[in-house]
């Protein structure tokens, strides 16, 4: 194959494929390769027309610039170089590999041995070299034009203390929606809805958080089973939205949403995987990185590089030690805040990011480039704070200006609300944004994302309604999955026509809803919730492109209601700032102004004392904060409503005194979870009693003349006359 294209030196910079209006740049960052190959394809990446060798080696970068090329230009690399793999080499010329700087990709990875650079089932495995050619069977990669016309404001900045993530995927949540037309169902522009944006908007949630639309990869061994991975947490192409989720091959489809959620002041946060990559082990096939340079891309085992680090439990782990992997890390991050203009990332198995030679390290290279980058500093940036390595387990761990998901607070308040005995006082540490994790180095409550589900595991729905998983379907006999789940069925496994069970079930669902939405933190719901969406109990349904992941619009009435009852949460913690505050509460006494941050009550009214701090029977008990506390480093108190919150896990009616708090003494009680829907707010004052349901929520506001504009909104919102 001879090229017909005129071609010049080109730069080292910008990596990937550079379009500059009269022809692209390519560049490939190898530096131990031999000689690296361009092939240019036909508009479909089925033929290979042309093969261009890229002439330059600059600093370990190879590069060429082609003229006359345009945008739609499919291509691919062959990279030439030992095939040792005790030396950790795996270059095979006859394997086509991805760019990993590619913009866009076109076609899907069809499984076959051509794919392996070794030949299957000989006796010396991964030593062994094969000589077919694996173009036939691998995506492409395509020059794009990133022009576009943006309407909206770039970024959507939403502030911490005011963030609600809700953690959706692009395919599931729109794949059953009756709004959208079918086929744009599962798509970016089905996403992109004006229905979908408006029912997201309704609910009061702030940044709407992707689960990874980087282009990935379906294992062979699911597509065996009949499955696929549905999650996406096989990331192939760092810089492209997968194919899968366009209803045309257009990146400016995605560009499309970005806008249109950002003129309906939504925030998107993208889930991304940079710990890993669907090449495996050294038996694994060869589709990127492993054929470009397998001893810069990867960890090796330093003495036997043969063989993988594998801190992620996938078969291989991303070596971010190495400068020019860093780059591709922190150009992809970049590329996506400046070009596709997302607000934020959260970040999988993010210990393996912070994770060098000699362990996890919050002064390590990526950690402190993402913390001194301009560019990211405008982001927000959440950690999966552990991974399956050695010391992989850093909640809290993370450098300030970082948010991490907070798996104390969801296994506390799930342990709590089951019944467990002697939670009382973790509970109250994680209701206060799990100061013994995050209170250091000047972060701020925000840091801790407080959540009751997320995508891995039982929804809240089925938190209720299963004691045990149920992933049968996932067809490994039920071994996959979390089986310690901290759920409680209620009495019966699965669906019950027992109205007893039901009411209890709902009750527990506003319950947990109401302890995540009313917390100090950062709380994320996960799409469906809001109206107890089923998985059916599969806790584990990655593989699951199917009605058991889908999202069901077929409301009925508790659907509604549920989700009626999370708008009024999302509403008193947009309305009472004093249920995000900015600081850590202490519970200690300010002098300067007189009261106590936070206090904690016995259903008696009065402070707990440490002897009762120690008894393992208490379920009951009430939480003040005060909202002339201090709300800032300035010394002067705030003027915010003061509330309680009362939490009864106990199985019977509690009694409880309101308290005496300086300045009034009536109070209004603004949520029961016993009493979801009400057509006044009914009025208490200091010394009543209040008959407290067993397993409820409460939330009392104590009267101000100063937020009765407030009270008067929020009772509006509150009651349900307009609903009838």
């Amino acid at each position: 194959m001879t090229t017909q294209y005129r071609i010049s030196e080109g730069s080292p910079f910008p990596l990937g494929a550079t379009w500059d209006n009269q022809g692209v740049n390519f560049a490939l960052f190898s530096a131990n390769a031999t000689k690296v190959e361009l092939c240019l394809f036909d508009d479909e990446g089925k033929q290979e027309l042309h093969r261009i060798e890229l002439p330059e080696f600059t600093d370990e970068i190879w590069h060429v610039y082609v003229h006359d090329l345009r945008p739609g230009t499919v291509y691919g690399y062959r990279v030439h170089g030992p095939y040792e793999p005790d030396a950790g080499h795996r270059f095979n010329p006859n394997k086509l590999v991805m760019d990993p700087y590619a913009k866009e990709h076109i076609g899907k990875l069809r499984w076959g041995p051509e794919l392996f650079s070794y030949e299957i089932g000989h006796k010396d495995k991964d030593l062994s070299f094969d000589v077919r050619d694996s173009a036939p069977l691998l995506p492409k990669c395509r020059v794009v034009d990133t022009e576009f016309g943006w309407d909206g404001p770039s970024k959507v900045r939403v502030p911490w203390d005011r963030t609600v993530f809700y953690e959706a995927h692009v395919r599931g949540f729109t794949k059953l929606h009756p709004a959208v037309p079918e086929n744009e169902r599962g798509t970016f522009k089905g996403m992109a809805h004006p229905a979908v944006v408006e029912y997201i908007k309704s609910l009061g949630v702030t940044s709407v958080e992707l689960m990874p639309i980087q282009t990935f990869i379906d294992d062979s061994y699911l597509l065996d089973r009949g499955l696929v991975n549905y999650w996406g947490y096989n990331t192939i192409g760092f810089f492209a939205a997968d194919p899968r989720y366009f209803a045309q091959a257009d990146i400016r489809e995605l560009k499309q949403l970005i806008d249109t959620y950002h003129r309906a002041h939504l925030g998107i946060i993208m889930d991304v995987v940079y710990n890993h990559t669907p090449e495996g082990n050294e038996l694994g096939p060869t589709l990127s990185f492993k054929g470009i340079d397998n001893a810069s891309y990867y960890r090796l085992m330093p003495d036997k590089p043969r063989y993988y680090i594998n801190d992620t439990g996938t078969g291989n782990t991303l070596n971010l030690s190495n400068a020019r992997v860093l780059q591709m890390v922190m150009d992809s991050l970049r590329y996506w805040v400046t070009e596709m203009n997302v607000d934020g990332f959260r970040f999988d198995l993010a210990t393996i990011l912070g994770r060098e030679p000699h362990g996890f390290d919050i002064s390590g290279g990526f950690l402190r480039s993402c913390r001194q980058d301009p560019i990211l500093a405008s982001a927000k940036l959440i950690a999966e704070p552990w991974d399956c390595g050695p010391g992989g387990y850093q909640v809290g761990g993370f450098p300030p200006g970082w948010a991490e998901w907070n798996d104390k607070f969801r296994d506390t308040v799930r342990a709590f609300w089951k019944g467990d005995e002697g939670k009382v006082p973790e509970l109250a540490t994680r209701l206060t944004a799990s100061a013994d994790c995050f209170n250091q180095g000047g972060r701020r409550p925000w840091a801790s994302v407080n959540f009751i589900t997320a995508h891995d595991g039982f929804t809240l729905n089925d938190l209720v309604s299963y004691n045990d998983k149920h992933n049968e379907a996932n067809g490994e006999n039920n071994r996959d999955g979390h089986s310690n789940n901290h759920s409680w069925n209620m009495g019966a496994e699965g669906p019950t026509d027992n109205a007893d069970i039901i009411e209890l079930r709902e009750r527990q669902k506003r319950n947990f809803l109401a302890t995540l939405l009313l917390s100090q933190g950062t709380p994320m719901l996960l799409a469906g919730d809001e109206f107890g969406r089923t998985q059916g109990g599969n806790n584990n349904a990655y593989c699951q492109d199917n009605e058991t992941s889908w999202v069901s619009w077929n409301l009925d009435e508790r659907g509604e209601a549920l989700a009626n009852f999370v708008r009024k949460l999302t509403h008193l913690r947009s309305a009472l700032p004093v249920l995000r505050r900015g600081r850590f509460l202490t519970g200690e006494f300010n002098e300067t102004i007189g009261v106590h941050d936070v206090r904690w009550l016995t259903p008696a009214g009065v402070d707990i004392t440490q002897e009762q701090w120690n008894d393992t029977s208490m379920r009951c008990f009430g939480m003040v904060l005060d909202g002339r506390a201090q709300a800032s480093g300035i010394k002067h108190p705030a003027s915010d409503a003061t509330l309680l919150l009362v939490f009864n896990a106990h199985y019977d009616v509690v009694e409880f005194t309101l308290p005496e708090i300086p300045g009034d003494r009536a109070w209004i009680n603004l949520i029961d979870t016993n009493v979801p829907q009400r057509e006044e707010l009914p009025h208490f004052v200091s010394g009543d009693r209040y008959a407290v349901t067993g397993r409820s929520v409460l939330l009392f506001a104590l009267r101000s003349h100063k937020l009765a504009r407030v009270y008067h909104n929020l009772a509006e919102v509150l009651t349900d006359n307009d609903e009838e």
